[in-house]
C-alpha cells in the first residue's frame, strides 16, 4: 500500500506543477515560496515516501507517517482552500481527491493501527507537513538571511 501511496504522490506532484502551484500558493497561502523550494521539499517528500516502505514492517507506526501527511495535505492544503475560497481551483486537488484519500485511508485501514499508534502517525504526518512551511516563514527573517 505504501507504494501505491508514493506513486500518487509521484502523480500529485505532477499535477501541482503543471497547474503552477507556486503561484497558487503564493496568492492563496502567502508562502513565499519559488520553484525550487518545491523541487526540494517534494524530493524530500519522495526520499520519505521510500523510507517508509522500508520501515513498515519494523516500524509501522512511522511509516504511516507518510499516508497521514497525505491526508493531512489533502484535507488542509487543497480540500479546505477550494472551500474557504468558494471553489478556486486548487493545484492538487484532483489527485488529494482522488488518490489521496481513499489510498491514504485504505493504508490505514489495512495496517488496523491502534489508536495511539495512529496519532503518532499523524503526529508524523503533521511535523513533515508543517517543517518546510515553517522554514519558509523562517527564511524570511533577519535571523536567517544569509546574503550578507
Amino acid at each position: 500500500m505504501l507504494w501505491l501511496c508514493l506513486a500518487a504522490y509521484g502523480i500529485h506532484i505532477l499535477e501541482e506543477f503543471v497547474f503552477d502551484w507556486r503561484n497558487w500558493a503564493r496568492n492563496v497561502l502567502h508562502l513565499p515560496t519559488e520553484w525550487g523550494d518545491f523541487y526540494v521539499a517534494n524530493g524530500v517528500v519522495v526520499v520519505l515516501g521510500v523510507v517508509a516502505t522500508q520501515l513498515a514492517s519494523v516500524w509501522p507506526e512511522v511509516a504511516l507517517g507518510f499516508p497521514a501527511l497525505m491526508l493531512i495535505n489533502a484535507a488542509f492544503f487543497h480540500l479546505a482552500p477550494f472551500v474557504w475560497t468558494r471553489g478556486r481551483f486548487s493545484p492538487g486537488l484532483i489527485t488529494a481527491t482522488l488518490l489521496f484519500f481513499p489510498l491514504g485511508i485504505s493504508t490505514f485501514c489495512a495496517a488496523r493501527p491502534n489508536q495511539w499508534s495512529a496519532v503518532f502517525a499523524f503526529l508524523i504526518g503533521a511535523a513533515v507537513m508543517a517543517t518546510p512551511i515553517v522554514f519558509l516563514k523562517l527564511r524570511t527573517k533577519p535571523y536567517f538571511d544569509q546574503t550578507d
